[in-house]
């Protein structure tokens, strides 16, 4: 007679449980309902269910796997060696519905209505930030969603999920507070940034560029360059978007940091975001080395006022000034940085947009103001940087900011529904088309 035949009973039906929830998991497709505007990307709708229904295909094949060995050679084995299996597969289990649940975060809010839409051009904002004009990026799907917070987030494409599966699509996390401004590009391109430094691999050279050069300096500038080395991740993604929104973005992350005093000052430690107040100094120098005009050193001008380090205790002033006097020799350094990936082109060179500097970005806003249907047909992160220029400038109330930004996320959402909806008609009837540039 088997050992245990309750333990082999008991945990049969239990796997067998696992098997009647693992088929309540469905697809996103047949889940969740959105208007079309609000829809993934089919690439990244295609890249999450294919994900999904993989994960819940293996772990259906193991299960039915255990259900054989149990009835198998596992019936003359110790219950604590049934129980030792099986705990492994329900194990794997709750990764499974853990990744069902990250995703459905993502996917839930494309029902909620406006905000399902807005995202929906968020992603193509996302999208737009990602593409560099003389390079080709192997670039993932992007997603946008809102969660709670000031700050936003991304897990990039291609890293470890739960169960140690690979992300298949870039997850940036917008705080809901930022909806809707010009703030809310500044946050979502700093986090592109990060997928894209990923994709270049950026920031372990630049990291080597850094520690070499450290050797020449001076020691208050060293010590500073040494939390500049701490910080490289966040300065490079910072610096993507400066390079994309112009002061847009600068303006954006003010609007992030404005927090009390003590945080805006604090050491920050292990974590690798810059502290607040070195940041925005950070911030304007990568825009005045970009995009050279009077309006950086007014922006800085405008963040000392604000937090003024004359309150600081003396020791701590000092690092202060130590850290902002080191910026523009660092942030040169940076955009003189020449990864293998762009084929010798430095980051000045391979971001630097012409169109992003301050006149041109007033005298586009100008025209669409007076053509207002321009805008829509203008690439979004350059819309989002003329918006923010007008806005800086004065010439765009917060009131009318909102309204316009609503509306060209509505339009950039409906615009990429039909162009796929184009696309698939196309192909349906053998006749190639191409998706229109955002």
């Amino acid at each position: 007679m088997p050992r245990g035949p309750l333990a082999g009973r008991f945990l049969e039906e239990e796997a067998r449980a696992l098997l009647t929830r693992l088929d309540r998991v469905r697809p996103f497709a047949v889940h969740e309902t959105m208007v079309p505007a609000a829809a993934l990307f089919p690439t990244a709708q295609s890249a999450i269910d294919g994900f999904l229904i993989e994960g819940r295909r293996a772990l259906r094949a193991q299960v039915l796997g255990y259900l054989g060995w149990l009835r198998g050679p596992g019936r003359w084995v110790s219950p604590a060696e049934q129980q030792r299996r099986f705990t492994l597969i329900r194990l794997r289990f709750n990764d499974v519905l853990s990744q069902f649940d990250l995703f459905t975060e993502v996917v839930t809010q494309r029902s909620e209505h406006t905000t399902g839409v807005w995202l929906s051009g968020l992603d193509v904002l996302a999208t737009d930030a990602l593409t560099l004009p003389r390079s080709d990026l192997d670039a993932p799907p992007l997603v946008c969603y809102l969660a709670r917070g000031p700050g936003a987030a991304i897990r990039r494409a291609r890293t470890r999920l739960p169960g140690n599966s690979s992300n298949p699509v870039a997850i940036i996390r917008v705080p809901r507070e930022r909806m809707i401004g010009h703030g809310i590009a500044s946050s979502v391109v700093h986090e592109v940034g990060h997928q894209a430094a990923a994709l270049i691999d950026l920031v372990p050279g630049l990291r080597e560029d850094v520690r070499r050069a450290q050797q020449y300096l001076q020691p208050p500038e060293r010590r500073a360059w040494t939390s500049f080395d701490h910080w490289t991740s966040e300065i490079v993604a910072d610096l993507w978007s400066v390079a994309r929104l112009g002061i847009s973005s600068t303006l954006g992350l003010m609007g992030v940091v404005s927090l009390p005093r003590w945080f805006v000052f604090r050491p920050s430690g292990a974590d690798p975001h810059p502290i607040p107040y070195v940041r925005v100094r950070l911030s304007c120098a990568i825009g005045e080395e970009f995009y050279p005009h009077p309006q950086w050193a007014a922006t800085w001008r405008l963040w000392r006022s604000l937090y003024p380090v004359s309150e600081l205790p003396t020791a701590h002033r000092r690092t202060i000034d130590e850290l902002v006097d080191a910026v523009p020799a660092f942030v040169r350094l940076v955009l003189d940085h020449r990864p293998p990936a762009l084929q010798g082109r430095s980051l000045r060179e391979e971001l630097h947009l012409p169109d992003r500097r301050a006149g041109p970005l007033l005298a586009r806003f100008d025209t669409y103001r007076r053509r207002p249907a321009l805008f829509a047909s203008t690439r979004p992160t350059l819309a989002f940087a003329a918006i923010g220029q007008a806005r800086a400038a004065g010439r765009l109330t917060p009131e009318a900011e909102s309204r316009l930004l609503g509306d060209l996320l509505t339009h950039w959402a409906v615009r990429s529904s039909l162009d796929v909806s184009a696309l698939c008609a196309a192909a349906a009837q053998g006749r190639p088309q191409r998706l229109r540039a955002a």
